[in-house]
């Protein structure tokens, strides 16, 4: 059972992979306003309309959430694929000025990380955690 577009009333917790809340941490006040409110719908089944699906990922369970700030791109990518969990895949500002495509090692790292996020929801939701990271 997917955790997608099924608003609840109790708010799915999010869990952090790699660097990406300290990375998100280090965003300007403003877009991390911007983005918690997204992180906020997610937690509890809905969408931002400014959260897209990134390609790529098969289906739009994989989300990308951009903001731009001060002439700079920041970028948060987060899953809902799973049922009990929103994860934070990735946190970054797009350094390139040129197109809107996000950069392929950027791709790449999110790909990692949704992997990692299969294997830790797995243990997270048998008990083995129970705090967010």
């Amino acid at each position: 059972m997917s955790g997608r577009d099924e608003p609840t009333d109790q708010p799915k917790p999010v869990r952090w992979l790699g660097g990406s809340k300290e990375d998100l941490s280090g965003f300007p006040g403003a877009v991390r306003k911007r983005v918690g409110g997204a992180l906020w719908k997610a937690q509890v089944g809905e969408k931002a309309t400014y959260a897209k699906p990134l390609k790529g990922f098969g289906d739009a369970g994989v989300v990308e959430v951009v903001v731009d700030f001060d002439g700079d791109a920041f970028r948060l990518v987060y899953t809902v694929r799973f049922a009990k969990a929103v994860y934070v895949l990735h946190a970054f500002q797009k350094k390139s000025n040129r197109g809107v495509t996000t950069p392929k090692a950027e791709l790449s790292l999110i790909d990692r990380r949704l992997k990692q996020a299969r294997e830790d929801y797995e243990q997270w939701s048998r008990g083995a955690g129970s705090e967010s990271r």
